[in-house]
């Protein structure tokens, strides 16, 4: 039977996002033999949902284990390098990031590749939508690079990694995100390699832009 006790928004209540059943995740997994949930409770039902799960799991010994582990679901998202391989320049984006500031950045002010969460959409059309909102870019073909956990010992989410050529005449509108969102977000256009050697000096300290600023230059369009 769960922690929640009879009337928990977000479990057999509604929540403020009229969510319930949210205490269910995870409970008829049965991929791995090795792993047998027993309890998940939500500690957290905000925007995005905290949960504590309680699960046995056996050991390489064969010795069965039960643990507890905490997860934050957020949703899955999707993040796009947008490259001009004539010109040798990467579209990013600049904005300020809580966390980072926080956790010991110097001003907060956090430089990365276009992305977002999916909500209701598939990867390539959420990621659209973000170059269009962020950048201001409209998308043509995509390439699909890779998709990551990016934090799995505790955050669920699964990034889908994505690139694409621009030009001038995609830029079509000055991007800079969701105002009613609270978004304030500068277009950067850097010249390649400048870009890579940032990430080595960390005034890139995202992980996903580093990673598909590797992969463009180690496989992508500018590996040649």
């Amino acid at each position: 039977m769960s922690p929640n006790p009879p009337g928990t928004p977000g479990v057999d209540v509604p929540d403020a996002r009229g969510r319930t059943g949210l205490d269910r995740a995870g409970r008829d997994l049965t991929r791995n033999p090795d792993v047998v949930v027993r309890d998940v409770e939500v500690l957290s039902d905000g925007w995005h949902v905290l949960r504590r799960t309680t699960l046995d799991v056996r050991r390489r010994d064969g010795g069965w284990e039960t643990q507890q582990r905490e997860t934050y679901a957020r949703g899955d998202g999707a993040v796009i390098l947008l490259h001009d391989v004539e010109r040798r320049t990467v579209l990013l984006s600049r904005q300020f990031r809580w966390p980072v500031y926080v956790n010991g950045h110097p001003d907060g002010m956090l430089v990365e590749a276009a992305a977002g969460l999916l909500d209701e959409d598939d990867p390539e059309t959420a990621i659209r939508r973000e170059a269009a909102e962020e950048l201001g870019v409209e998308v043509g073909e995509l390439t699909h690079v890779f998709d990551v956990f990016m934090s799995p010992g505790s955050v669920t989410e699964c990034l889908h990694h994505y690139a694409a050529p621009y030009t001038a005449a995609s830029r079509t509108s000055a991007g800079g995100g969701l105002v009613d969102e609270g978004e304030d977000i500068e277009v950067l256009e850097l010249d390649f390699d400048v870009a890579l050697e940032m990430t080595a000096d960390a005034r890139i300290a995202d992980a996903k832009t580093i990673l598909l600023l590797q992969w463009a230059a180690l496989r992508g369009p500018f590996s040649s």
